[in-house]
């Protein structure tokens, strides 16, 4: 059984003058055809000659360089234009007329260069080929060779509507790739931040609180392995992550969801910051990105209250509903003091974008005795 997708695929690859051809040569065969012979296109009233050997020439010169319309559009238009002024002037009047608006389409659509100066050339050519007409007895009025000159200038325009309308979709598919490149660099930076400014800000404050335990031993020995712990984990997200960047990774994505939070919480007690975290009702059976954001909205609060308030009590609190989740993420007090690595303002307002996304609402304001405050309200239900 033939499998018409191969074949289909195979033609488009073939080149231009290749899927040319057969449209050239149909209209060439139906030309010599003597059913069709002098039924063709007649701008003269002379009587139409019978066909001989020069006729099969004209109706090559006419038909065949269809072949080249698209690939080389001015030297096919041009080879119609002499195949069809020889056609009238002999008075074969054969059907391969038509391949003259063919050939005037496919160069609007198609040519690119010197496009008025053809245009020019051959309106200024359509006078002595009339001029010639009337020497030899024809009686076409003015009216009847503007009319004929109008629908050729029609075939052109519509050629020209063509380029632009292609020119056109082009210009929007470049913009809408320019979007999405730009939409995949901003989701690849947000998870990069995401994953990398949790851990590493993690890793520093706990490098720092271990450079005033060398005096306990067992409590030095327990902070580095934390550390050690963390950047294993930032190891593993970083190699997750880039995997999902493979486009041959073929593994099910996994994106962390509210069901981990206990483990980040777990994870930021061990970088040193006291949290207290409350989790009422149920997540819904389908709540789709909700549970995503969910967790980057806490992840990124807990990490800021590393940096900012590092020791200072911390509450983390998410509340299942049926139609959103509620977060809140609060920090009392500006901290110990201990350094950490700056911050760049991208956490919060990729934090802000995902939410706005899903149509929820997200504010992160300090609180008036000094500490800070980030609530998000997720709405539960938008698809993955």
């Amino acid at each position: 059984m033939i499998d018409l997708r191969r074949v289909q695929d195979l033609w488009r690859r073939c080149d231009v003058t290749v899927r040319d051809f057969p449209l050239a040569l149909l209209l060439t065969v139906l030309s010599l055809l003597p059913g069709f012979q002098g039924n063709g296109t007649q701008i003269s009233d002379l009587p139409t000659r019978p066909y001989d050997a020069l006729a099969v020439v004209v109706v090559a010169l006419e038909c065949l360089p269809l072949t080249v319309r698209r690939r080389w559009p001015a030297a096919g238009l041009v080879l119609v234009s002499l195949g069809f002024a020889l056609d009238q002037l002999l008075v074969y009047h054969t059907p391969a007329g038509t391949a003259l608006p063919i050939a005037l389409i496919s160069a609007g659509a198609h040519l690119e260069r010197h496009r008025r100066v053809i245009a020019a050339l051959l309106s200024v050519a359509y006078l002595p080929l009339m001029f010639a007409l009337h020497r030899l007895g024809s009686n076409e009025t003015p009216a009847d060779i503007a009319l004929f000159y109008l629908a050729l200038v029609l075939a052109w325009g519509i050629g020209a509507w063509l380029r632009s309308t292609r020119a056109a979709e082009a210009e929007r598919r470049r913009h809408v790739a320019a979007a999405t490149r730009a939409a995949e660099r901003t989701r690849i930076a947000r998870e990069l931040h995401d994953v990398v400014t949790h851990h590493v800000t993690a890793m520093v404050v706990q490098a720092e609180a271990a450079r005033y335990l060398t005096a306990a031993p067992d409590r030095l020995d327990a902070t580095l392995s934390a550390v050690t712990d963390t950047g294993r984990r930032a190891i593993g997200d970083l190699r997750h992550l880039l995997d999902l960047l493979n486009p041959d990774h073929d593994t099910d994505a996994r994106t962390p969801s509210a069901g981990d939070l206990r483990t980040l919480v777990e994870q930021t007690r061990q970088a040193g910051q006291p949290v207290e975290f409350t989790e009422e009702g149920r997540p819904a059976e389908l709540i789709g990105s909700a549970e995503f954001v969910t967790y980057r909205v806490v992840q990124e609060a807990l990490t800021n209250a590393l940096k900012y308030a590092h020791g200072s009590p911390t509450a983390v609190r998410v509340q299942h509903g049926e139609k959103e989740i509620t977060v809140e993420v609060s920090t009392d007090g500006p901290g110990s003091g201990t350094r950490s690595p700056g911050g760049s303002g991208r956490g919060l307002a990729g934090l802000r974008e995902r939410v706005d996304a899903l149509g929820g609402e997200f504010s992160a304001d300090r609180q008036a005795g000094g500490g800070f405050v980030v609530r998000a309200r997720v709405p539960a239900g938008s698809p993955s």
